[in-house]
């Protein structure tokens, strides 16, 4: 009787040493979790995607719809470096991917960010818009997209054939 009691006590006894741990370790990381994001698609974008993508859109998909773990969000270095995180306030969120053929035959590629803090001036700023096509480049154009004004969801839409022309820019981002 005693020899039982003492084995139920020592196996309590490790489940209680190394079980406390492990759950604080998974609760860790489920807090610091990262769900991953929606993509999008037409038939044709599928379509498109796979012949036109260049690398870097390649691996914003690959990235952005896996968990992550520990980060501030989605991109977050990329929204920092791109100067589209204002000091004090939250992260833009990304909330969704979108792909779809353009009627000249070019991918489509928007990221839709929910942002609160940043102000879409900010977001379509031409230099800024400038900046977008050599960070994402190269090989592609960029502009700058309100998605939902009353949800500040605003969107970069990433086009393969290169640079976007002055003219063009401007009327996506008037439209």
């Amino acid at each position: 009787l005693s020899e039982s009691g003492g084995d139920v006590l020592n196996v309590s006894g490790l489940g209680f040493v190394y079980g406390i741990p492990i759950f604080l370790a998974g609760a860790a990381l489920k807090y610091a979790e990262i769900e991953p994001v929606p993509c999008y698609s037409t038939p044709d974008g599928e379509r498109i995607f796979e012949s036109k993508a260049t690398d870097i859109i390649q691996k914003i998909k690959q990235d952005v719809t896996r968990h992550r773990y520990g980060d501030e969000a989605h991109l977050d270095t990329t929204v920092k470096k791109l100067g589209l995180v204002v000091p004090g306030k939250d992260y833009p969120q990304l909330q969704e991917l979108r792909e779809e053929m353009t009627e000249d035959g070019e991918l489509a590629f928007t990221m839709v960010w929910q942002s609160y803090d940043t102000p879409f001036k900010l977001w379509a700023d031409e230099k800024r818009r400038k900046k977008y096509e050599t960070f994402f480049g190269p090989g592609v154009g960029a502009e700058v997209v309100k998605i939902d004004a009353e949800q500040r969801l605003v969107g970069i839409r990433l086009t393969t054939g290169g640079p976007l022309k002055v003219e063009e820019a401007k009327e996506a981002v008037s439209a």
